[in-house]
């Protein structure tokens, strides 16, 4: 069904564009100062590094529980509410537990809800605007408005009223975004869409050259996830203070902004160019880590972190148009939710647990030298996949009753 091409007026598209500040300002704001408080009150690198690690661990379970909801009911809007409103609940109790034993368990129910959030607002977004001349990256760049200029605001909010703060902030921010997620209409849908069942959800996602791409990109994100985990604790480590993490956070994304659009003019919707896309920022990931492993002062790592919008944001960008080549459209939520899976989930648990050991044992110079390697590893990868590509071309098998894959492989 052909939908009409909103104009830019259009207030639910307003809405969805202050939606994305506000749901990634929130998670900023949780992820680059919750460091800080479990430090606080108490806790070593290592058991911060496992608790953190559990998050992940439960997205790898709840990513496509909700993708595959949101694609079942066919109404993104209701399950992106139903997961804000968990979120909110669950944060407080992260902030308010009377022990580490509650924050534990905490941390496992606020993950079921929130670690999905980005990949159902992707499919948001890219549901909106199949079919029009909207781009992605129109939208998703005021997520990376409000994942810097939160941050920065923060810093010196948390360091006049202390790190309880984070929790009222985070709120604050949560409900916001709540509120304007209320005027987002709900998506038109096809009438010939085929019903979603388990059975075609496997057959469609653990197709190899889909894996392979999800492998590859959980080896390139290990060390992300463990410098998003871990960057705060080395800035202060080196002398730093909670106003240097909010601009560290503010460098590493407010350039976002300019790379969407950039992505937005100049890639073509080519999987070849795609991958090739993915060769580059895996060895400018490379560059990056071993650039922090021989910073030798906190300002530093604020300006190293500018290569964040380069590497984290072309891979986000890319990842989240490559998936959409891979899946069938009735499928597309929980595509992405499987990718977000692996950036955030299985990555982030792997970050967790052997960066915390790694930090804690060797220093934060080993820990980036080793993302050094793992980055260099999915370049060759992904070279590898670029060239049988380039050879014979995608024909992933897809059932019938679902209709053809998109033509612009």
């Amino acid at each position: 069904m052909d939908r009409p091409v909103p104009s830019r007026g259009n207030p639910s598209l307003v809405s969805l564009k202050l939606y994305n500040f506000f749901i990634y300002g929130a998670i900023s704001i949780f992820a680059g100062f919750l460091q800080l408080y479990l430090q606080e009150i108490g806790m070593t690198k290592l058991e911060i590094g496992s608790l953190m690690a559990i998050g992940p661990f439960v997205s790898l379970f709840a990513n496509p529980f909700w993708g595959f909801w949101s694609d079942k009911s066919r109404n993104i809007r209701i399950i992106l509410m139903i997961m804000m409103g968990g979120t909110f609940v669950l944060a407080q109790g992260v902030f308010y537990a009377p022990s580490y034993t509650w924050i534990y368990v905490a941390m496992i129910f606020f993950y079921f809800f929130q670690s999905p959030l980005f990949a159902q607002t992707n499919s948001l977004i890219l549901g909106y605007i199949d079919g029009t001349n909207q781009k992605f990256g129109a939208f998703r760049l005021w997520g990376s408005l409000g994942w810097a200029l939160t941050a920065v605001a923060a810093g010196p909010l948390i360091d006049r009223f202390g790190i309880g703060s984070v929790s009222i902030i985070f709120a604050c921010m949560i409900a916001a975004a709540f509120v304007l997620s209320v005027f987002l209409p709900r998506q038109p849908i096809a009438s010939d869409t085929p019903v979603v069942t388990f059975r075609r959800f496997g057959k469609v996602m653990f197709n190899p050259y889909f894996m392979t791409f999800i492998g590859l990109g959980v080896l390139v994100s290990v060390p992300n996830a463990m410098n998003s985990t871990f960057m705060s604790l080395y800035i202060v480590e080196m002398g730093g203070d909670k106003q240097m993490v909010g601009w560290a956070i503010f460098t590493s994304s407010i350039l976002e902004v300019g790379v969407f659009l950039l992505l937005d003019r100049l890639l073509k919707r080519k999987m070849s160019m795609l991958l090739a896309s993915l060769i580059l920022i895996s060895l400018l990931f490379a560059l990056r880590w071993q650039l922090m492993a021989l910073a030798t002062n906190p300002m530093e790592i604020v300006f190293i972190q500018l290569m964040h919008s380069i590497t984290f944001g072309g891979y986000f960008y890319v990842g989240t148009q490559l998936t959409m080549l891979f899946i069938p459209r009735p499928y597309r939520s929980s595509g992405q939710a499987v990718y977000t899976m692996a950036w955030g989930g299985l990555s982030g648990v792997i970050a967790g647990l052997f960066g915390g050991w790694l930090f804690q044992s060797f220093g934060a110079e080993i820990m980036y030298s080793i993302g050094v390697f793992f980055s260099l590893i999915g370049a060759v990868g992904f070279g590898i996949m670029w060239l049988s590509n380039r050879r014979n071309g995608y024909q992933p098998v897809v059932l019938t009753e679902m209709g053809s894959m998109d033509e612009d492989r």
